[in-house]
Parts: structure tokens; sequence; C-alpha cells
């Protein structure tokens, strides 16, 4: 026979399966523009279209939205020790990440898919081949939503050194503690290649090669050809313009 408790825990599961209206929760055929999925579209690897539209603090806050959310209850409040979100948004994450991901994990080509359609002008395989081998913190060729969850939650509200460590394992590709010249130089070359070649003002061939100079430039203090962590700290520390394009996204959740 059955426990009250065993019997919430598969009504919780089947509720993970179905799309609700945040506001009647009523079962929904296709979300609409109002659901929760669709304003956290840009926050989301898994992703199918746009929103340019973001959620702040106070909106992701609000009980009458979330009370129809709901989560697997394994693992939550390890989520919530690990990440600076708290259990209301990660149910809000997980809603959206479960409804473009159903089987709960995205591998590469799904990513770069995704990925692609943010920058059709261009092509963006490279860098998201980058981006994805960042998320995937365990190397296992997927991101959970545990993975993006964890990696997510820096990004926002990590502080300034948790930021730039983030950062600097993305351009550090062969994650051997420095990054090289060719490294910065394949990075480059793939932000380039997403944001095609049709942009105002058109950009010079040299581009990519005149910003890793100048990258090496400023970072490189002992010019031994290499950018140390320390290095990268320091220098991204004493930047304003990269002290503000950290804290971009402070408010996006």
């Amino acid at each position: 026979m059955k426990s009250r408790s065993q019997d919430q825990s598969l009504s919780d599961s089947r509720e993970l399966d179905r799309s609700y209206d945040p506001l009647t929760g009523n079962p929904l055929s296709r979300p609409n523009k109002k659901t929760i999925k669709q304003r956290f579209l840009k926050l989301l690897p898994c992703c199918r279209s746009g929103s340019s539209s973001s959620l702040n603090q106070s909106n992701i806050a609000d009980d009458g939205e979330l009370s129809t959310v709901c989560y697997r209850p394994e693992g939550l409040d390890r989520l919530v020790q690990q990440t600076k979100f708290s259990k209301k948004e990660l149910q809000v994450l997980y809603r959206g990440f479960k409804n473009e991901c159903p089987s709960g994990v995205v591998n590469e080509e799904t990513f770069k898919s995704i990925y692609s359609q943010f920058f059709p002008q261009g092509d963006s395989s490279t860098y998201a081949h980058f981006l994805f081998e960042a998320f995937d913190t365990h190397s296992h060729g997927t991101v959970s939503f545990e993975d993006f969850a964890v990696s997510l939650s820096v990004i926002l509200r990590g502080s300034i050194t948790d930021k730039l460590n983030w950062a600097f394992n993305l351009y550090d590709l062969n994650k051997d503690g420095c990054i090289t010249r060719e490294e910065m130089t394949d990075i480059m070359h793939s932000i380039y290649d997403m944001m095609g070649k049709y942009t105002y003002p058109c950009m010079k061939d040299s581009a990519p090669r005149d910003h890793v100079d100048s990258f090496f430039q400023k970072m490189d203090k002992n010019n031994d050809g290499v950018v140390t962590i320390d290095e990268f700290l320091e220098t991204c520390q004493k930047d304003e313009n990269i002290m503000q394009s950290l804290h971009m996204f402070d408010n996006a959740i």
C-alpha cells in the first residue's frame, strides 16, 4: 500500500512532464508569451526561440507564478548549497530546462544547433564548442541541469573572482592552467566567425589577430608567451571596462 508521501512524489514527477499556465495552473498545449520558460529563454542553453525581455529579482520571487512549478526532490537542497539560487528560482530554471530538454541533458550537437539560432548571420559552431566544454565541467559529453545551474550561478551571481575564473577556464582550452597565444587566437576567430562578415562597421580581416596582440600586451606581464590565472585576475580587476561588463547580468534573474 502506497504511503501519502509516495503518492505525492509520484504526483510531483508527473507534473514535471507537463506545461502549466503560471497564472491559472491549467495545462497548456503550447507555451504562450508569458510562460516562465520563454522569460528565461535567453538564459537557458536549451532554447529554441528568442525573447528580448528579462526577469528581475522581484519577478522571480512572485509566489503566484512559482506555486505551479514542481521539481524532483532529489538533489534540490544540494543545488541550493552549490549555487546562489533559491529553491524557487531553481524550480523555475528546471522547468524551462526540462521543457526544452526532456531527457534532462543536452549533448554538444544539440547545444550547437540551439546556439546557432542566436547568430544566424555567422558560424557559431566553434564558439559553441568552447562554451559547451566550459559548461560540461565533468567532461561527460553532456550538460545536465546541475552543470547548467552551477555555471549560471557563477556567471550571474558569482563574485568578481568567481566570474573571472570561469572566463579564464573558457579561454584555457586545454585546461593546463594558462592561456596561450594559439588558444586566444582560436577563441577570437570563433567569436568573429560567430558575429559574421556582414557586421557594421565591417571588421577587418586582421581584427582577430589585433585583438590577440592587445590581449597579450595587456595581460602577459612577464612576456613569457602565456597568460596565467594570476596575471589574468590582476589585469582584469584593474580594467574598468572589464569590471563593468562583469556586472552586466547581475540583475538578470
